[in-house]
């Protein structure tokens, strides 16, 4: 029951691109260019071992660290954002940001989540 909450929470639809991030000192944005180029054909591997690939053609898959996938279709937008539309037809937008070296991605409800690896594949 826990676990469907959580991703409940993760996977509501918003309209993020709108939104007013509330950033952290030290981040820094990427324009919609950079953000193309530090996302395209890589993965990027959170601290639970959950996994965004961003394949260059736009196809995208959230890989949970406990199993399970989620397919759908990346771009980026305005401000570091990047929106996935899932192939169940609900959209997120997420801002992504480096602080300290280190890739994070912002949720629209403003939780953080930085990334420990980054994974190039093709």
């Amino acid at each position: 029951m826990r676990i469907g909450m959580i991703l409940g929470l993760l996977f509501a639809a918003t309209s993020s691109v709108a939104q007013d991030w509330k950033g952290q000192s030290g981040d820094r944005p990427f324009d919609m260019g950079e953000l193309s180029a530090q996302l395209s054909g890589q993965t990027l591997v959170f601290f639970d071992d959950g996994r965004s690939v961003f394949e260059s053609n736009g196809q995208y898959q959230y890989i949970y660290g406990g199993g399970g996938t989620w397919y759908g279709h990346w771009e980026v937008a305005e401000d570091s954002v990047v929106c996935v539309t899932f192939v169940t037809g609900v959209e997120r937008c997420d801002r992504i940001v480096e602080n300290g070296g280190r890739l994070v991605m912002q949720t629209a409800n403003g939780m953080r989540f930085p990334v420990r690896d980054i994974e190039a594949h093709s």
